[in-house]
């Protein structure tokens, strides 16, 4: 083949006889993710949850996106007919024919060599298996770890025994029974207790003239069975040692084996119920029995027993699994109420998305609490949201409660007053517990609550209920991962081939919610001769789910259109537009943008979306939606006549234009040094000024709002990068570029800040190409590329001098002056900041002028002027403060608190950063304040607080690495290593410092290298290890020579002469 993706041995691509690598092992993961998946739409949560299992870094998506760039990027330069990795609303697909993957090729020679099989072409099934051997190269995924690595080797392993069994089969069936000996000898030593490989292994044997051998096989395996198990052989493999020892013909023994496995799999099953559904879906078409009748278990086998007749109409239990915490609760509150000769009702009311097992839930718990309820159990479905009637009145639900407790039809008064006073006064004295089911609202339910009674009520809805008197709401939500597995296990019973990696694929396709695992586990059921595996390539098929979700009468889509029929117009805009959005989660100005209302309004309409659990809310003033609901208000696009045409492409532009037009205020605000390319016509929002915009007054609003929507500004980039022009993604990406640089989105910034300075270049525009390649060498820097991000700053200085640009070359010079900082050429910074300040002086920038002021004192306290750095400092201290500038204060305090830490005064500089900590909580990056936490922690090992200081240490590195920030990493790691050591942990010292000396000398830290190598000295010299302290200090002593850093080289030749004294 001209292209091939490789997941057998180590993950690869093959291009024209070259082969080429992916990447690290993270992206080697997640590409074999998204090719094992081939053609299949895979969403963003299956991905993350494949590649970081549970525990997913705090910007998962962000990370996704990451690697999803390197892959895109390997396979351009792999070339050949590369695949395209395409995005789509929350998910990827890999556009690549699926035999291209070795592995999918793999199984599907397997499934096609079965097949063959059982079509009588043995021939056609031999020459398949041998093109499946010919695939294999190794272990799948070799040298990458993880759950789903792990349980698609399992996959993949039992394709593989699968082929092995069925080869051997095709052998013996031709009476080529030496022939199969070796196919299945290995894996018989590999599966000992596998009885029907033991079965074929010991039929071949015979049929090789190896009795002996055969019956020592079938003795040995039947006492490790008992010894490994605790019982005795299935009787398939005692009927084949029978047969060898009464000398049955080994073709004989073979057809009875294939007979019997066909007769297993063709008998009948009994059918079993699922204990997590709505009762609306659960007798087919209809949502529940009609008023007057009542659903029943079966009928009794027996006459009743003697004395009065208990009411109970309630359905038959199930099975349950899972919702301990919500029916410990449930369970405690209607003991604690109903349960007791007290005259007062408890009322419960369960509430949940359609589908979620809420009828299930209320039924558990009246078979649960039978004895503590004697007098009764009723069961009474209220049609709230029946798609054929209109839900029932109070006045014919109280009519049937009462017929249902006895009271003749003939006595039933007619007005609604009289019938809830006759309820009443029937059950004041009795102990019964009763369901409402499938609520519409309160007015129909609080006529049905009995008065002062021990009788306790459940009622389920689908939406919240706040207005019942004393009721306590229990909102369901999906199930858990496990129990949802357990759910579909225990719904198929055993009747059909499932494998746990693949029934766990099923589940989260299913969205964990209980109803469309039940009704794809019914589905696999209703064809026999399907596995887990041909179930999930069904529901993989396409990139919609909810046409799979499907059995027979009864479709997820029904019990959703049943929801939706509920809202009014406005909700049902709100809601189908909702399903347009990008993220995962939203707040209502970005709500109101695509609905193209105002707040307010959208506001009402969330909150009542948000009472029917359409929506959820994970956190104040956020909102999300399950996944299936998503796709269903999305299909509702081509199903809803009153959107127009183009509505749909219309709606997300306004949503693109919101975020783009908020972002752009909050960088303002956030970043407000930032030399800016002006926005021309094209990038501009086309909806300005109709656009709802939240309120950011401030640059503490302003990073507030940039943090919280970040993985939405990520998509919005996204989103143009796919659909718009380069003219606007460039002008974005700069609007986007402070944020993406703060917040560490390093590796997604890079590649479009490249394609920005291109794009400048293309159309002629110097200015704006120079302020991208400000923003490229910022993130460059902060990924630790700082040779390239002073080449980008040098070229963008030239360009501002070309120009004469007086605001332009300030900028580049400052850009420029902290990229030498950070590679130890502080003399030049010194010279350029001075430079720079004298044009600034002239202007009324106080915040440039700062800012400025801020960096020559940095330069300053490397050259060991202290004297001259504490004066910048406090200039630039004023000049913040003056401007309330939070940032710049609490920046140019940490700085303060270094110099006061190198004139040995730890205890100033301490307080220092405890107050540049304190500015910074409510603002600044995670990167800033994790950079202070490592500050403070140094000092902490300064005063000899080592334990102090490795708990910040322990929090800070983590961040440092999450935002890519290489230079902070190494200075925590060299922390780590100067804590342990005063702690008097030297030998877990030296391994940070080692490791702290590599990331920094690979970014070029040459001042951070210093540091490092006299702290690396210091564990030597504890440790025994003087050779290697001696040349490090005289390493340490070099470098400081030639960065001038007066104040390190006086260190380092002290305790080299220190050494020398002591020799």
């Amino acid at each position: 083949m001209e292209f091939e993706i490789r997941l057998s041995g180590p993950v690869e691509v093959e291009a024209e006889g070259r082969r080429g690598d992916i990447g690290s092992t993270k992206t080697r993961l997640a590409f074999a993710a998204l090719a094992w998946d081939a053609s299949r739409t895979v969403g963003m949560d299956t991905l993350i949850h494949r590649i970081w299992d549970e525990d997913p870094p705090f910007k998962a998506r962000e990370a996704l996106h990451a690697h999803v760039s390197r892959i895109r990027k390997a396979l351009r330069v792999a070339g050949g007919s590369a695949p395209a990795v395409v995005s789509s609303t929350n998910a990827y697909v890999m556009r690549v024919d699926p035999d291209r993957v070795d592995l999918r090729r793999y199984t599907s020679c397997v499934d096609q060599a079965r097949s063959l099989k059982d079509s009588r072409d043995d021939a056609g099934a031999l020459r398949l298996l041998d093109d499946a051997a010919g695939l294999w190269r190794g272990e799948p995924l070799a040298g990458i770890t993880g759950s789903w690595a792990a349980r698609l080797r399992a996959t993949v392993a039992e394709s593989g025994l699968a082929a092995a069994m069925l080869r051997a089969d095709i052998l013996m069936r031709a009476g080529r029974f030496a022939d199969a000996v070796p196919v299945l000898l290995p894996l018989v030593d590999e599966h000992p207790v596998d009885e029907a490989l033991t079965e074929q292994l010991a039929i071949a044997l015979y049929g090789s003239s190896r009795t002996a051998e055969a019956t020592r096989l079938l003795q040995r395996t039947r006492q490790r069975v008992v010894r490994d198990i605790g019982l005795d052989a299935g009787r398939r493999l005692r009927g084949v040692h029978q047969g060898i020892l009464s000398g049955t013909p080994a073709a004989a023994l073979l057809d009875n084996q294939n007979q019997n496995q066909n007769q297993n799999q063709n008998q009948p099953q009994p059918q079993s119920q699922s204990q997590s559904h709505d009762r609306n879906q659960h007798h087919g078409k209809g949502p529940g029995p009609e008023p007057g009748t009542s659903p029943t278990g079966p009928p009794p086998t027996g006459p009743p027993p003697p004395g009065p007749r208990v009411p109970d109409n309630v359905p038959r239990d199930i099975p349950w699994v899972g919702r301990h915490d919500e029916l410990r609760r449930l369970t405690a509150a209607l003991c604690e109420g109903g349960g007791t000769s007290a005259a007062v009702v408890t009322v419960e009311a369960i509430d949940g998305m359609g589908g979620v097992g809420k009828t299930a839930m209320a039924v558990h718990l009246a078979h649960r609490l039978r004895d503590r309820f004697p007098d009764g159990r009723l069961f009474l479905h209220l049609g709230g949201h029946a798609s054929d009637r209109d839900p029932l009145p109070a006045a014919r639900a109280l009519a049937e409660l009462l017929r249902l407790i006895g009271v003749p039809p003939k006595e039933l008064p007619q007005g609604l007053d009289e019938l809830v006073s006759l309820w009443r006064t029937t059950v004041r004295d009795r102990r019964m517990i009763v369901i409402l089911d499938d609520a519409a609202d309160t007015g129909q339910v609080s006529p049905l609550l009995p008065g002062d009674s021990p009788t306790a009520v459940v009622v389920t809805s689908r939406r919240r209920l706040p207005g019942l008197p004393g009721v306590r709401p229990v909102s369901l939500d999906v199930l858990p991962r496990d129990d949802a597995v357990l759910l579909f296990e225990r719904r198929v019973d055993g009747r059909c081939v499932t494998r746990r990696a693949e029934v766990e694929e099923i589940v989260l396709r299913c969205g964990h919610l209980p109803l469309a695992i039940e009704i794809v586990a019914s589905r696999l059921l209703s064809r026999p001769s399907w596995s887990t595996s041909d179930l999930l390539d069904q529901l993989s098929a396409g990139s919609a789910q909810l046409p799979e979700l499907r059995d027979g009468e009864r479709t997820l889509r029904h019990v959703f259109d049943q929801s939706c029929r509920a809202l009014t117009p406005d909700q049902r805009l709100v809601f189908r537009r909702m399903g347009l959005h990008f993220g995962v989660e939203f707040g209502s100005h970005a709500v109101a943008a695509l609905a193209g209302l105002p707040v307010e309004e959208t506001d009402r309409i969330l909150e009542e979306l948000l009472s029917q659990h359409l929506i959820s809310e994970p956190s104040p003033h956020r909102f999300t939606m399950h996944d299936l609901l998503r796709e269903y208000a999305r299909s509702l696009f081509n199903h809803d006549a009153l959107e127009p045409e183009g509505e749909f492409r219309k709606a997300v532009r306004q949503l693109v234009d919101h975020y783009v037009q908020v972002a752009d205020h909050a960088d303002r605000l956030a970043y407000p040094f930032r030399s800016r390319i002006p926005r021309d016509a094209e990038a501009a929002p086309t909806t300005t000024g109709r656009l709802p915009l939240p309120e950011i007054s401030d640059a503490h609003a302003a990073e507030r709002w940039l943090m919280t929507e970040g993985a939405n500004l990520l998509d919005t980039l996204d989103w143009i990068r796919q659909n718009g022009t380069e003219s606007q993604l460039a002008s974005v990406v700069h609007v986007l570029a402070g944020f993406l640089d703060m917040e560490g989105h390093l590796v997604a910034a890079e590649p479009l800040l490249r394609r920005a300075v291109a794009h400048w270049q293309s159309v002629g525009d110097s200015a704006a190409r120079a302020r991208a390649l400000l923003d490229l060498s910022a993130v460059h820097a902060h990924s630790g590329a700082y040779e390239e991000g002073i080449a980008a700053a040098r070229e963008a200085l030239d360009i501002a001098r070309t120009l004469k640009d007086g605001e332009l070359e300030s900028e580049a010079i400052h850009q420029l002056s902290i990229r030498l900082w950070q590679t130890g050429r502080y003399a030049l910074v010194r010279s350029l900041q001075q430079h720079s300040l004298s044009y600034l002086l002239q202007t009324e920038k106080t915040l440039h002028v700062a800012r400025a002021r801020n960096l020559l004192g940095i330069a300053h306290l490397h050259l060991g002027q202290n004297k001259e750095a504490i004066e910048c400092f406090l200039a630039a201290l004023a000049g913040f403060t003056a401007e309330g500038d939070d940032r710049g204060k609490y920046r140019t305090l940490n700085n303060m608190a270094e110099l006061y830490r190198k004139n040995g005064d730890p205890e100033a500089a301490e307080r220092s950063y405890r107050e540049a900590i304190e500015l910074s909580a409510g603002m600044g990056s995670r990167g800033d304040h994790a950079t202070l936490q490592m500050n403070l922690a140094n000092v902490l090992t300064t005063l000899d607080r080592p334990d102090e200081a490795l708990v910040l240490f322990d929090g800070a590195l983590p961040v440092l690495r999450a935002v890519g920030d290489r230079q902070g990493e190494g200075i925590a790691l060299n922390g780590i290593g100067r804590a342990n050591r005063i702690a008097g942990r030297g030998e877990q010292a030296l391994p940070q410092h080692v490791a702290a000396l590599a990331v920094l000398r690979e970014i070029h830290a040459e001042g951070e290298v210093v540091d490092v190598l006299y702290d690396l000295a210091r564990v030597e010299l504890d440790t025994g290890r003087v050779a290697q302290a001696v040349a490090h200090l005289e390493e340490s002593l070099s470098i400081s020579r030639r960065l001038g850093a007066r104040a390190e080289e006086e260190r380092a030749s002290r305790e080299l002469g220190r050494l020398r004294r002591r020799a």
